[in-house]
């Protein structure tokens, strides 16, 4: 099975878009929390800074103090050292990191308030207060909506104007309460449960405006804790700031980091919702309009093939094809009739190259060259005989002792006419020959052999 392209309407991401998504999503679904436990890796760069992680026993996560809040921590954090350390899940973008972005910490244990809210906080755990399993899922579009928080706060206003920019469909009841103070937990039961027995709300919106650990202290409560948790309607909690909580926002079955956030968790976004239907809309005309191409182009490619399979188109192209084939056959059979006739012509050519006549004329012309070529070679040879008989003559008179004799020399030899030529074979009385050019003479030796003196 071959995996198709995702189609237009299916959204493929970029890294980079995908984590600015999942940090957006991250920082969106998780308020504002305090993390407890153990500080390792703890680094302290120039930049003044603080990088560290948090650990238990089964796992850890990173955490950065950036400067500007690390100088209000009131004490030195170092390795080993237990802290409760508040912030707001984040992802680093560039690497795709999960972390959280601290924003205050304390040394753990400190502050009677802080171990009173850690306290209250391990116990409500452990009896499951805060358990995904129990929160209920929020209305995708109320119609409703429930607000307990002080009718004259800044988080009333932010909460209507809110609703009416984002969902001004829903009908809004105020619930008041006191938000802050020793009579502000009783109060705040009482507007809680009041606004869950009426039962006009789709979902109830606790709200309270930033202050300080002890301004909030009323939403700290265990009994209010314990309401919010027996409520039938959804609670929305959006007290303080973003970098606040509170055991109501554990217990609550969604929390907002503010009274903004909690308007905007409650409802959908109305004009973005414009947009997107928008957006639908588009797509769905595109869709209907690419459907009725590829319909389109289905007639046209039906209408081309009947067009092309009609009777009359495959006669004319048999036609075509028959009248094809007997040009093809003349063309061939007039290539048969040339190439056979270019083969007689060779044969003929060769025939008459090799008639007796051509073949003894032939013949004769080649025995008149080589009887030329022979009589050339003989001259030449006998020519080349009679210069080298004439140098060898010419050697042999140079040489000849006839020629010596000539100039009046003699050749003197003994009886048997062997030449005397060395002075011991002269002896007085010995009898002698002298050998002249033309003339041989008898003679005896008259005295013993003397230099010769040459005048």
């Amino acid at each position: 099975m071959s995996l198709a392209a995702p189609g237009p309407e299916t959204p493929v991401y970029r890294p980079a878009e995908l984590n600015r998504e999942v940090r957006f999503h991250i920082e969106a679904g998780f308020p504002r929390l305090w993390l407890s436990g153990e500080i390792s890796n703890l680094a302290r760069p120039p930049s003044g800074h603080v990088y560290f992680t948090l650990k238990d026993q089964r796992a850890q996560i990173r955490c950065a103090l950036f400067r500007g809040n690390a100088g209000g921590v009131g004490f030195r954090p170092e390795n080993g050292m237990q802290a409760l350390v508040r912030g707001r899940l984040s992802l680093y973008e560039p690497r795709g990191d999960y972390q959280l972005i601290a924003d205050g910490m304390l040394e753990a244990g400190a502050g009677a308030l802080a171990r009173a809210f850690e306290a209250l906080k391990k116990k409500l755990e452990a009896e499951g207060l805060f358990e995904a399993a129990r929160k209920q899922p929020l209305p995708r579009w109320p119609e409703r909506i429930s607000v307990v928080t002080s009718p004259s706060g800044a988080a009333v206003r932010d909460i209507v104007q809110t609703l009416a920019r984002r969902w001004p469909s829903a009908a809004l009841r105020i619930y008041p309460s006191q938000v802050q103070g020793d009579s502000a937990p009783a109060e705040l039961i009482r507007a809680l449960q009041a606004a869950d027995r009426h039962a006009f709300g789709q979902i109830i919106l606790l709200a309270r405006g930033g202050g300080s650990l002890e301004d909030l202290w009323a939403f700290n409560d265990e009994n209010l804790a314990r309401a919010i948790a027996a409520c039938h309607t959804p609670v929305i909690s959006g007290v303080g700031h973003e970098t606040d909580f509170t055991i109501a926002d554990f217990v609550a079955d969604q929390r907002a980091a503010t009274p903004t956030a909690a308007a905007v968790a409650a409802t959908p976004d109305g004009p973005e919702l414009l947009v997107q239907l928008g957006r639908s809309r588009l797509r769905l005309t595109r869709a209907v309009e690419q459907t009725l191409q590829r319909q389109m182009q289905r007639l046209d490619h039906a209408d081309k093939r009947l067009h092309q399979q009609h009777p009359r188109r495959r006669l004319d192209e048999l036609t075509r094809r028959q009248t094809d084939l007997a040009r093809r056959s003349t063309l061939a059979i007039k290539r048969q009739l040339d190439s056979h006739s270019r083969r007689l012509q060779g044969l003929e050519s060769r025939l008459f190259a090799r008639h007796p006549d051509r073949q003894l004329q032939r013949l004769e012309q080649q025995l008149a060259a080589a009887h030329t070529r022979l009589k050339r070679a003989a001259d030449h040879a006998i020519e080349r005989r009679e210069q080298q008989l004439a140098a060898v003559v010419r050697s042999l008179n140079n040489v000849s002792p006839l020629a010596v004799l000539e100039r009046g020399y003699a050749v003197v030899r003994d009886s048997q006419g062997q030449a005397l030529t060395e002075r011991r074979l002269f002896e007085k009385g010995k009898k002698i020959n002298l050998l002249m050019s033309s003339f041989e003479v008898d003679a005896e030796v008259a005295s013993t052999p003397r230099d010769a003196r040459l005048k």
